[in-house]
């Protein structure tokens, strides 16, 4: 008796799996590019001086702590951004922030010179009540 070998699943299934692979496998490329791009850049802000000062800042603030209670976390994406050019830059962000009484949003507005960071405003809204809870020892008169 005379045995037919059959044909391998990729041998019989090669005209679609290249073309649906080839594009599944591009796409997956794009995607994981862009999620380690962002999250490279999220990463960087996060590390960053006036990040890092104005998330401390909030959470050792005591207006801020009777507001939103005194386990303060950051809460979600940032918005803004950060620009350095050798000595000088520039800060413009919003950070998401929550407590156990509720959220609010750390306002960010510096610059970078020789000397280091310059807040122009860094304060906390509170999103119930829309309070502004100034974070910098000047008033806040001028906004």
């Amino acid at each position: 008796m005379e045995h037919v070998r059959q044909k391998s699943w990729f041998g019989r299934n090669w005209l679609w799996v290249l073309p649906v692979g080839g594009c599944l496998g591009v796409i997956l490329l794009f995607v994981f590019g862009i999620g380690a791009a962002i999250f490279g850049v999220s990463k960087i802000i996060k590390e960053s001086a006036p990040y890092e000062y104005a998330v401390e800042a909030a959470k050792s603030n005591s207006d801020v702590q009777l507001a939103l209670g005194e386990a303060i976390d950051t809460d979600g994406l940032f918005e803004g951004n950060i620009t350095i050019n050798n000595s000088t830059g520039e800060a413009n962000l919003k950070i998401p922030i929550k407590g156990e009484k509720g959220k609010g949003t750390i306002v960010v507005l510096a610059e970078k010179d020789d000397e280091g960071w310059q807040y122009e405003k860094l304060y906390v809204l509170i999103k119930e009540t829309q309070e502004k809870i100034n974070l910098l020892e000047k008033s806040m008169e001028g906004d």
